[in-house]
């Protein structure tokens, strides 16, 4: 996949906190392997020298384990920030309510994205979306994302590849072009 070299990476929600047991309390997630995945991509946006922005959940909430201060709330070692690398905090699911995101986008001319991370039924699909509406050309890397069984409206158990599933089709062809780790990194 041939993408312009000033195309970001986005990296949402990547944090010790979804290791939680609760978040599987209604069965596995999807993707184990999501976390390798992502460090690769990290490492190719790393030796292609094109910019990257760690998403940071810092929740308002002093019992979240997503709540800054608590020993969940640092990024997994996977996708760690160098020092040159920004960290943009967010208190809402999609990473550019109330931040600066958009802004450092446009100042630096950033019209593409390659997006990765959790929850995919979250503040991926949440962040994704609001990618779409701004206008951004966005790619989603769905085997670096992942998600966990939950109930659905009418009480109906769905797997976390279900929930997946509908998600990514929720956001593809509309709000972005889902993709695998495989076409961004040529192999």
């Amino acid at each position: 996949m041939n993408l312009p070299t000033n195309t970001a990476l986005v990296i949402i929600d990547v944090q010790r906190a979804i290791d939680e047991a609760f978040w599987s309390q209604y069965g596995p997630r999807n993707n184990p392997a999501a976390e390798q995945t992502m460090a690769a991509v990290l490492q190719h946006w790393r030796e292609t020298n094109r910019p990257i922005f760690h998403i940071r959940h810092d929740s308002v909430n002093a019992d979240s384990t997503y709540a800054p201060g608590a020993e969940t709330h640092g990024f997994k070692s996977e996708v760690m920030p160098r020092s040159d690398e920004v960290v943009i905090g967010k208190a809402a699911n999609s990473a550019f309510i109330n931040t600066s995101l958009e802004q450092i986008l446009r100042d630096q001319g950033i019209d593409n994205l390659v997006m990765m991370g959790v929850i995919t039924n979250n503040s991926v699909e949440a962040t994704v979306r609001h990618a779409g509406n701004l206008g951004f050309t966005t790619y989603l890397i769905e085997d670096a994302c992942f998600t966990f069984a939950f109930p659905d409206y009418s009480g109906t158990l769905r797997s976390a590849q279900d929930v997946h599933d509908m998600s990514l089709a929720n956001m593809d062809g509309e709000y972005c072009q889902v993709i695998k780790a495989a076409q961004v990194l040529g192999v």
